[in-house]
């Protein structure tokens, strides 16, 4: 596997190969697990060369303490990535990615103001900046991310959209430890004790999901799902939302709906754990 830590030396190596090679990119923040060795799998499956980049970025963190502690492993994620047949990874400096301060904003509209935008101001903005400026870098035909970020995935995909992108957003389901944890680089910062119980809130979207297709109203639903995790003394909720799958908005009537998304965030002391589930009302 190939390693570089510059912008200049990864475009120089990656020019003569545009034209003949198929490339599929997983852009990641390293700690890797084997959601993202999913990804590369499935990258390898579809494309003649893969592209890893790891990346820590702090503009989408608007918590200081919380870049501080995020975890970093580069020589775990670098065997990892082999064991897997990544090609190449891009693992660049941060004054190399960020040569003097960013100085422009993007707006990603509604979807960035709810959820996760409504509780990390200026998160996505982060995320979109890093991954425009990994895109134009890498130039890859595919890129694919992990549902587990389903929030994340929708502002890629208007990112694509809105600036023209000559690429392909795949978005592969959320991979999961054997409990139902949605597997994370966060997991790693749990004790023994809140890894037992952190796949409670899994379970908890389980129960909701199966409310919903049995015909419970919204506010039963949201009810039942912000009582099981009250329940548990070591969670601190966060948000929950019903959401339109497209948009993220919240459903206000679900007979207009064929699918939701069940969206929460919630933390067990400062480590801030989120997951999804996808509901198929049609059921």
């Amino acid at each position: 596997m190939q390693i570089f830590r510059t912008q200049t030396a990864i475009k120089e190596y990656l020019r003569p190969l545009l034209s003949t090679q198929k490339i599929g990119f997983v852009p990641t923040m390293g700690a890797l697990h084997e959601g993202h060795l999913a990804l590369v799998s499935e990258a390898k499956r579809h494309n003649d060369l893969v592209v890893a980049s790891i990346f820590v970025n702090p503009t989408q963190f608007n918590n200081a303490n919380d870049l501080a502690k995020y975890p970093r492993t580069e020589d775990a994620d670098v065997a990892m990535l082999e064991s897997v047949g990544c090609d190449i990874l891009f693992t660049p400096y941060p004054e190399d990615m960020y040569p003097q301060p960013v100085r422009t904003a993007l707006n990603f509209g509604e979807v960035e103001t709810v959820m996760e935008g409504a509780f990390r101001q200026g998160h996505f903005n982060g995320v979109g900046m890093v991954v425009a400026k990994l895109f134009h870098i890498v130039k890859p035909n595919k890129a694919y991310f992990g549902q587990k970020d389903l929030q994340q995935c929708l502002v890629i995909k208007q990112l694509i959209q809105d600036y023209s992108f000559d690429i392909k957003l795949v978005i592969m389901p959320t991979i999961r430890e054997a409990d139902g944890l949605a597997m994370s680089s966060r997991n790693r910062r749990l004790s023994a004790t809140q890894r037992q119980t952190a796949p409670k809130i899994y379970a908890a979207l389980q129960q909701t999901a199966q409310l919903l297709q049995s015909g419970a109203s919204l506010q039963t639903a949201q009810d039942f799902y912000t009582q099981q995790i009250l329940a548990e003394p070591t969670f601190r909720f966060e948000y929950f939302e019903i959401a339109n799958l497209d948009t993220l908005a919240t459903v206000t009537d679900l007979a207009q709906h064929q699918q939701v998304a069940l969206c929460t965030a919630v933390f067990m002391d400062e480590v801030r754990l989120i997951d999804n589930l996808i509901v198929d009302l049609r059921k």
